[in-house]
């Protein structure tokens, strides 16, 4: 993971709402760099789907809700993604390739790098690397 503070963080419920929250949050930070359409709509559904793992898989359903961390470095040509919770983890079924649904095979197609990593205590983080679109200089037309 990048050093340094992240161009975006952000903590929400592990609730279905907060996958949406999470989407506009990326969207929001892809305007402001002028990606291109087709990265965006990648980067946005990579993100949706990690997210969604943490509010169907983090926490047991016996109310006991907890955090979904989104924390998005952008370094040059490289865009890191980090999605965290403080989950049950990842069981060694799952970790080892038998039972995966969707998610973690369209996140690998989607991104260069995906890492996933669960702790003892059962937080689990999935960081995605992307390659930077090249944005071309926008010309303004003068009078």
């Amino acid at each position: 993971m990048p050093a340094g503070a992240a161009d975006l963080e952000v903590t929400l419920p592990a609730a279905p709402e907060s996958v949406t929250v999470a989407r506009q949050a990326v969207s929001g930070l892809a305007d402001a760099h002028a990606w291109d359409a087709a990265f965006v709509a990648d980067l946005k559904i990579a993100v949706s789907e990690a997210c969604s793992n943490v509010v169907v898989h983090a926490y047991p359903g016996d109310g006991e809700d907890g955090p979904l961390r989104l924390r998005v470095w952008v370094d040059g040509t490289t865009l890191t993604v980090s999605v965290a919770d403080e989950g049950r983890g990842i069981s060694p079924k799952i970790s080892k390739g038998a039972g995966l649904g969707l998610g973690l095979p369209l996140m690998a197609a989607l991104s260069d790098e995906v890492q996933v990593k669960s702790a003892a205590d059962g937080a689990t983080e999935v960081t995605m690397t992307f390659t930077l679109p090249i944005v071309e200089a926008r010309t303004i037309p003068t009078e």
